[in-house]
């Protein structure tokens, strides 16, 4: 702006040329080139970062959400919005809550006066634990269960018994537990080829875990390279746990598109999946730890749906490429245990190449006066009791135990990805290299019409967007129903094909309104009541 005045200081503005313009007049064009000059260079930038067409879909987007904006402002408009979004959280709300569901249980909203016998609490718990449609023990459920073994479950339940009062925030009290918790911390450290000098911490979950480690990475590089605007940069498919964590933070997370055939990332990331949730595809981990190496930045890799799947690709004879600590780059690793690990829910270990980098996650609080208090995650108290079922999970299994379920789950994902690719109506996403199939249909086929079919069949398969797709993350559960699987596919299109009018609600409705709305705000709206209605009685 400076350097433009100094230009036009020079000129006589009492020239006939500019006689007929006023000052304002004036002032008003010099901010009309500044901002043409703003525009253009974050034109440029945004090129740089998500290439020409993903810069002009974006700026095609702001535009249409702009004239969307202005089309709720008619009179009468934004209520026709607000009653359709209302009919659909109703039906949501009924779905959830389920009255018929209740098993003649009467609700509970109240302490009681006087308390519950333990015939009646465990008649109720029993009740309540046969709720629902869905028949997870039949092998329909994408995720979810990973193991569901009977003697698995029996002995972690046994361990969580013996633990139940227990809390690593005591480790005084609880000296066992903490020395369980580090062995647990170590297994997995093994199994990720860790270097000496390599640590973790167990946490709640995956999304604890990415938490975490985006909160050590934040304060790293605001206390050693005084870094005040952060941002992150991974691939659109990085999991979401992604986004929660940069919207607690502040930090400012890039979003790089892939390639819609491969699904894999066109440019450099800090932070890459072994594999991601989407398309169960894994991102190249060696060139982007290689690029974040050169630059000084750390990098994560998200391996939580890789969990205990990935380590054990090569022992049961699966090609896979690098994505531990053997590439150089790569900084700290997250890994849900209570996913392939097969540990009750509510484990997860977050994986750092140095111990700095781990002290940079904790919190510590020096001037309480309550005492000197120190958290090495998220959560003060934990439940002991599910530390205790993770190591009595790992330690039953083995690495004998794990190469076997790897075999079986991957190669049953082979096998469902084999019976899809003869399915000329659907297609696979990318390259699937663990346990995790997604795919689409071909227009004019409605894949979210697909999953309503498939859904009244009995099967929990995942719904995914942009573009519009379905996967299914194999477990031991899966294992021997795959020709079901395949056959309840071809049935569902055959199906649609002969009654197109009939799948035309449910999924497809919503999803289908997700992707073609500009305003994402009704659809936001109706996930927060999905929440709400989480909590209804």
């Amino acid at each position: 702006m400076s350097k433009i005045l100094d230009k036009l200081s020079g000129f006589n503005l009492n020239h006939d040329s500019f006689a007929r313009y006023d000052k304002m007049r004036l002032f008003g064009q010099i901010m009309a080139i500044y901002y043409g000059f703003a525009c253009i260079y974050s034109f440029g930038k945004s090129v740089s970062i998500y290439g020409f067409p993903q810069t002009i879909s974006s700026i095609t987007n702001s535009v249409l959400s702009f004239y969307f904006k202005v089309f709720k402002s008619i009179p009468g408009v934004q209520g026709i919005i607000n009653s359709k979004v209302d009919g659909i959280l109703k039906e949501i709300e009924l779905k959830i809550t389920d009255p018929e569901g209740k098993a003649g249980i009467e609700d509970v909203i109240a302490l009681p006066q006087i308390g519950f016998s333990e015939e009646k609490i465990m008649e109720i718990l029993q009740k309540r634990a046969n709720e629902g449609k869905i028949d997870w023990e039949s092998g329909k459920v994408s995720g979810a269960i990973y193991h569901g073994g009977a003697d698995l479950v029996k002995l972690t339940n046994k361990a969580i018994g013996i633990f139940n009062i227990s809390n690593p925030l005591h480790p005084d009290v609880f000296p066992g537990l903490r020395r369980m918790e580090a062995e647990i911390v170590s297994m997995t450290l093994n199994l990720f080829n860790a270097p000496k000098d390599a640590c973790g911490v167990t946490t709640s979950g995956g999304t604890e875990s990415i938490i975490m480690a985006v909160r050590a990475h934040l304060q790293l590089a605001a206390k050693e390279r005084n870094v005040t605007h952060p941002n992150m940069i991974a691939p659109i498919t990085i999991h979401t746990a992604f986004n929660k964590a940069c919207e607690y933070f502040g930090v400012k997370l890039i979003l790089i598109p892939i390639d819609k055939y491969t699904g894999k990332v066109n440019v450099t990331a800090i932070a890459g999946s072994a594999v991601n949730y989407p398309h169960g595809v894994m991102d190249d981990i060696e060139q982007l730890a290689d690029i974040a190496k050169r630059n000084g930045i750390g990098m994560h890799v998200d391996c939580c749906l890789g969990s205990f799947i990935m380590p054990f690709m090569e022992d049961a004879g699966f090609k896979v490429g690098k994505f531990d600590f053997r590439v150089p780059g790569v900084t700290s690793i997250s890994c849900d245990t209570h996913k392939y690990g097969f540990a009750p829910k509510g484990s997860s270990v977050v994986m750092y190449s140095n111990k700095k980098l781990r002290h940079y996650q904790y919190f510590v609080c020096t001037k309480w006066p309550g005492g000197i208090y120190a958290s090495p995650t998220i959560a003060g108290s934990r439940p002991g009791s599910l530390i205790a079922g993770c190591w009595a999970a790992m330690t039953s299994i083995g690495k004998e135990g794990y190469i076997k379920s790897c075999k079986d789950i991957v190669g049953s994902r082979i096998k469902i990805q084999k019976g899809i690719e003869s399915i000329k109506e659907l297609r696979v996403i990318g390259e699937p290299a663990s346990t995790v199939v997604a795919f689409t249909s071909v227009s004019p086929l409605n894949i979210y019409s697909i999953q309503d079919a498939m859904t009244a069949r009995g099967w929990g398969l995942s719904t995914l967007q942009y573009p519009p797709a379905l996967h299914i993350a194999c477990t031991r559960l899966t294992v021997g129903v795959e020709d079901m699987l395949i056959n309840d596919l071809k049935e569902s299109i055959k199906e649609i094909k002969e009654n197109p009018e009939k799948l035309t609600e449910g999924t497809a409705v919503m999803y289908g309104m997700a992707s073609a709305l500009p305003d994402q705000a009704p659809v936001e709206d109706i996930t927060r009541g999905f929440l709400d209605a989480l909590f209804k009685i």
